[in-house]
C-alpha cells in the first residue's frame, strides 16, 4: 500500500509544455468537458466531509477518505483547471467557479445521502463508475496527448476509487443484510442522477462566465449538454461500466446468465439513455 501510495502521479507529471493547443483551442465542445469536470472535481471536499460524518467511528472508511479519496479528487480538479488555464487563458476559471460552489454547496448535504452506510457505500460505487467511465470517454474522444494522458490517469484512479468503495460495501451488506432488490434500487436510482445536478450546475455556472450573453439561454444550455453527453456516449465502452454497475449484485453465476441481459438492457437504458 505505501508503495502504491508514493507511485501515485503528480501534476508535475503533466507536461503543458506539450499540449497541441491549435488543435483542440477552437474544439468548444472539449472545453467545457473538461472545464465542467474541473469545477466538479475542485468541490470534492464539499461532500468529503459530509461522507466522513456520516461514517464517523469507522475509522478505515474515514481515514481512507480522507487520507487518499479526497487528495486524489482535488488533485483531478487542480490538473484539470490547469489544462484549462493552458489552452483557454482567457476563462475567468476562479470567478465562474466562486458561483458554481455556491450553488454546488446547497447539494452536497448529509441528509441527501442514501438511508443506510451499505446502500451509500453502493451509491458511491454508481458514482465512481460514472466517473471512471466519462474520463475513459474522454480519453478516447481527443487526440490531444496531453488531454488523453491526464484523463487517462484520471480515470485510473476512479477505478482504484470504486475498488475501495466496493470492498467497504461487502463489509456493510454483510452487517446490514441488504438484499440484492434495495441494492438494485439505488443502483438504478443513482444512475437516474449521474446526469442530473452536479452537471447542469457546472454548465450554467461554466456558460456564464464564457458566453455571458447565452446565460439565460435555456435551449442552447441544452444543447450544449446535448453534446457532451453523446461525445461520451460515442467512446463508451458499455461492457465495462455495466460490469462495475452490476458488481454490487453480486449474483451466482448461474443466476447471473439468466439475468444477465434483461440487467444490461434495464442499465442501459438508465446510463446510455
Amino acid at each position: 500500500m505505501a508503495g502504491q501510495e508514493a507511485a501515485h502521479w503528480k501534476i508535475e507529471d503533466l507536461d503543458f509544455s506539450r499540449i497541441a493547443r491549435a488543435e483542440v483551442r477552437r474544439d468548444e465542445n472539449l472545453f467545457y468537458l473538461v472545464a465542467c469536470a474541473s469545477f466538479i472535481e475542485s468541490g470534492s471536499d464539499l461532500y468529503t466531509q459530509n461522507l466522513v460524518d456520516f461514517f464517523r467511528g469507522d475509522d478505515e472508511v474515514t481515514a481512507w477518505l480522507t487520507d487518499r479519496w479526497e487528495a486524489e479528487e482535488l488533485q483531478h480538479g487542480r490538473a484539470l483547471r490547469a489544462y484549462v488555464s493552458h489552452v483557454w487563458p482567457e476563462f475567468d476559471w476562479e470567478g465562474a467557479y466562486r458561483g458554481f460552489l455556491e450553488e454546488y454547496a446547497t447539494y452536497c448535504k448529509v441528509e441527501l445521502l442514501a438511508p443506510t452506510r451499505g446502500l451509500e457505500l453502493t451509491a458511491r460505487c454508481v458514482i465512481e463508475t460514472g466517473t471512471a467511465s466519462y474520463y475513459r470517454a474522454l480519453a478516447r474522444s481527443t487526440a490531444e496527448p496531453v488531454l488523453r494522458d491526464l484523463a487517462s490517469r484520471i480515470a485510473a484512479d476512479e477505478v482504484s476509487h470504486y475498488k475501495h468503495f466496493y470492498r467497504f460495501f461487502r463489509r456493510y451488506r454483510q452487517e446490514e443484510g441488504l438484499g440484492r432488490f434495495r441494492v438494485l434500487g439505488t443502483i438504478g436510482r443513482r444512475t437516474l442522477e449521474l446526469k442530473s445536478e452536479d452537471a447542469d450546475c457546472a454548465i450554467r455556472h461554466v456558460v456564464r462566465a464564457r458566453t455571458p450573453e447565452r446565460a439565460a439561454d435555456t435551449a442552447y444550455i441544452q444543447q450544449l449538454s446535448a453534446r457532451m453527453n453523446s461525445t461520451v456516449r460515442t467512446h463508451l465502452s458499455p461492457g465495462a461500466t455495466l460490469k462495475m454497475l452490476m458488481r454490487p449484485l453480486e449474483l451466482p453465476a448461474g443466476v447471473q446468465a439468466v439475468v444477465q441481459y434483461p440487467i444490461r438492457q434495464f442499465m442501459e437504458h438508465l446510463f446510455l439513455r
